[in-house]
């Protein structure tokens, strides 16, 4: 049940992250899937990050809070991919 509660948060705050982010981001339903998951990561490490001073990597759950954390560390990660992938082209 908790790689679907994944699942869910992905979709929700991929989806979220790409309609605020100015542009087109392209990769499809897993692309947003797997953008939502990784902004999960980037988010939640963050958030920890400011809480304590300390790098850890984790994780936001599937709530509210969660899901914000997610879309904010998700736009973050378009952010960082833009700019890698202009660079190198």
């Amino acid at each position: 049940m908790n790689i679907l509660a994944w699942i869910v948060l992905g979709l929700i705050a991929g989806a979220i992250a790409k309609a605020i982010y100015p542009g087109h981001q392209g990769g499809g339903i897993l692309g947003t899937i797997l953008l939502g998951m990784i902004g999960a990561f980037v988010g939640g490490s963050l958030g920890v990050f400011f809480a304590t001073g300390r790098f850890a990597l984790a994780a936001s759950t599937l709530s509210i809070p969660g899901i914000l954390v997610a879309v904010l560390g998700a736009i973050v990660a378009i952010f960082l991919w833009n700019a890698l992938s202009r660079r190198a082209v």
